[in-house]
């Protein structure tokens, strides 16, 4: 925009401008502000939209934003949090990586849960170091996030987290023992499971060899959909109570569970129906071009509480420790049927009030949006189109629709907002279209309608609206998840960040306010969810297991710290305050076993410490009232300092000790 032009639009938006930051204040405009703060926009090139949209997304020193998002941080294994609307980097938690500010993988607590070996764990789980988180899932009751827990999948290993937000850290990975690669996750309106789908076929068990050849792939390879059992009272998932249904060697996708009336059931979409397995010697097509040579894939609608039911009911198989459903089960007992769907779909997602179940497809430019209604009259009639080579019934596709909505190019995943309208993802076009939904949302009249659409910079994957996987949306705000961002970060190197942006959805066309570039790994979907439903805590309480969130039998009281040697064991109990350990000296011989045991005795806010022990790959994040435990063999004689690694006070740097470790 030109200085003249600015100078003509902002006459008049100015003074709005001005006026909103007085009300703001809630004192009137000072003689002269007005001029000071064009003069401020003009110096920055700001439109008088893009100012407004500074105002709407500033959150000032002191104050709060008024909500929480959590994406997944792809590749880097971790959970991000932003705050909305400011859209800063607040946290990441540590999940399926080390993270050696927190201290997670280093201790032996955390060490456990990365490694699998902690208690009530599925396992063993393969030691690893990264992981590739996808689909963060908020816990719910009664279709509502309730802020207590969130769950994550890695989807280059099949494992899932589990992580408590009292405290933001992780708690618990189980390893799926029937699946090499996951994609979706999502959690039942009350939290009773947690769900896992397959990405890609492999042999079923997948301990067992089977070539890769056509014949052997139809024949012996499968997916599985997991139905992991959540134990709230104990917060952990509890594998024995989980299980499986056995699914076609097609490759899934992302899931949705039910809600109102169609609760009892989750969506699972599905592609390469083909069974492409790739190209060869004998010259196949490559895997791209064999699995979208079909025009429609399978939508998988699952009765997981008949599943339930039966795995109850004895009629489970118990495959590498998990009970299953086999196909033949499923199919016999009614749990599972599918729907036609356009080719290559991603995001499936069912409305508020569960009523709609809404697909789309890369390569189709449709909303395909399934009535629950007449889905569960073709069921009841048995009204079946076939079967596919498994067995498996087929439900007509016609019949099942409500409507077909054409939004653009590349449809992927839909959220909702509180009046009614749906907001589709368009990777292709790159942009977010707004489109409403069918009575009772909106007449007749009004319904399956496109009223807008807004350009997103660029190749945008997932979106979240705030709380707009829920029965309760909020409106208000969306975030775009783009996968590329161009031309809009410079100077950086050939490794260009992803752009998140925040859009504004509360009025009638929606607005863009905010880019934030995520310069960590690719996050894929988020969860929106308001910061009055997180309950973390501001400190442990005093010796507290960051495992158990319950005290630590080996936490130390101020006077009782101590170092006990029983032959070649020393174990050491340590506190840290402000600015010491005590002890701060230990001395051991080469070869000991040594176990130390800190518990951060502070009680003010903020007052973490670390421990960083030199030459021995230890360290530790102390926070207000947590113990930690670490353990190692001094097998390399010599003095290696130890010190807080957090900068706690005006000695901290005096904060330090050393381990003497004699020949």
């Amino acid at each position: 925009m030109t200085r003249t032009r600015f100078l003509t639009v902002a006459g008049a938006a100015g003074l709005a401008f001005v006026v909103a930051v007085a009300l703001l204040a809630g004192r009137p405009a000072a003689q002269g502000q007005g001029a000071d703060l064009l003069s401020v926009a003009r110096s920055r090139g700001l439109s008088p939209d893009e100012a407004r949209a500074a105002l709407e997304t500033y959150v000032p020193p002191g104050k709060y934003d008024e909500a929480l998002m959590f994406a997944s941080g792809g590749q880097g294994g971790q959970v991000l949090v932003f705050g909305i609307p400011s859209m800063r980097l607040i946290r990441v938690i540590g999940v399926f990586a080390p993270e050696p500010w927190q201290g997670y993988g280093f201790s032996n607590e955390t060490k456990s849960v990365l490694q699998g070996t902690a208690p009530e764990t599925v396992g063993p789980v393969t030691p690893l170091t990264w992981g590739d988180t996808h689909h963060p899932a908020l816990s719910q009751t009664g279709g509502d996030y309730d802020g207590q827990w969130l769950f994550i999948n890695d989807k280059a290993n099949s494992r899932m987290a589990v992580i408590s937000l009292k405290d933001f850290e992780t708690k618990q990975i189980v390893e799926n023992p029937n699946s090499a690669i996951d994609h979706g996750a999502t959690v039942s309106p009350n939290t009773d499971y947690v769900f896992e789908s397959t990405q890609y076929a492999v042999p079923f068990p997948k301990t067992k060899y089977v070539p890769l050849d056509q014949t052997d792939y139809n024949a012996s390879y499968r997916g599985v959909a997991t139905f992991w059992k959540f134990d709230r009272a104990r917060g952990r998932i509890d594998p024995a109570r989980s299980f499986q249904v056995e699914l076609p060697p097609y490759w899934q996708d992302l899931a949705s569970f039910g809600k109102g009336p169609s609760d009892g059931w989750v969506f699972v979409n599905s592609f390469n129906t083909e069974r492409a397995i790739g190209g060869t010697l004998e010259h196949k097509p490559p895997i791209e071009i064999g699995a979208s040579a079909n025009d429609m894939d399978y939508l998988h609608v699952i009765n997981w509480k008949k599943a339930e039911a039966l795995v109850r009911a004895g009629k489970a198989t118990v495959v590498n420790g998990m009970k299953v459903i086999s196909l033949r089960e499923a199919v016999a007992e009614g749990v599972l049927y599918f729907i036609p769907e356009p080719k290559s779909p991603h995001g499936v997602d069912v409305a508020p009030r569960g009523d709609y179940i809404v697909v789309g497809g890369k390569l189709d430019p449709n909303a395909t949006v399934y009535s629950w209604s007449k889905v569960q009259q073709l069921i009841a009639a048995r009204r079946f189109v076939g079967r596919d080579p498994y067995g498996v019934p087929i439900l007509p596709f016609k019949e099942a629709l409500a409507a077909q909505v054409k939004l653009g190019l590349g449809p992927l995943h839909t959220n909702f907002d509180d009046k009614g309208n749906a907001y589709t993802s368009l990777f292709i076009e790159s942009a977010v279209a707004k489109w409403t939904l069918g009575p009772p949302y909106h007449p007749e009249s009004e319904a399956w309608k496109v009223v807008d659409k807004i350009p997103v910079q660029y190749n945008i994957g997932h979106l979240a609206t705030y709380q707009g996987d829920t029965v309760r949306p909020l409106g208000k705000y969306l975030v775009a998840l783009n996968k590329w961002s161009v031309d809009q970060y410079r100077g950086i190197g050939p490794l260009r960040p992803q752009n998140l942006q925040l859009i504004d959805i509360s009025g009638p066309k929606m607005r863009m306010l905010y880019a934030a570039p995520v310069g960590i790994a690719e996050p894929h979907f988020a969860e929106i969810i308001p910061l009055s439903k997180i309950k973390a805590w501001d400190v442990y309480p005093v010796g507290t297991n960051e495992l158990t969130l319950k005290p630590d039998p080996n936490a130390v009281q101020p006077g009782k710290e101590r170092i006990v040697r029983k032959g070649r064991l020393v174990e050491v109990w340590m506190t840290a305050m402000r600015s010491h350990y005590t002890p701060d000296h230990i001395v051991v011989s080469r070869g000991d076993r040594v176990v130390i045991h800190i518990t951060n005795i502070e009680r003010a806010l903020d007052a973490t410490h670390g421990f960083g022990l030199n030459a021995y790959n230890i360290n530790l994040s102390l926070e207000p009232g947590k113990t930690e435990t670490v353990s190692f063999v001094a097998d390399k004689p010599g003095i290696y300092p130890f010190y807080c690694t957090e900068f706690c006070s005006a000695l901290h740097l005096e904060m330090a000790g050393y381990l003497e470790v004699k020949p």
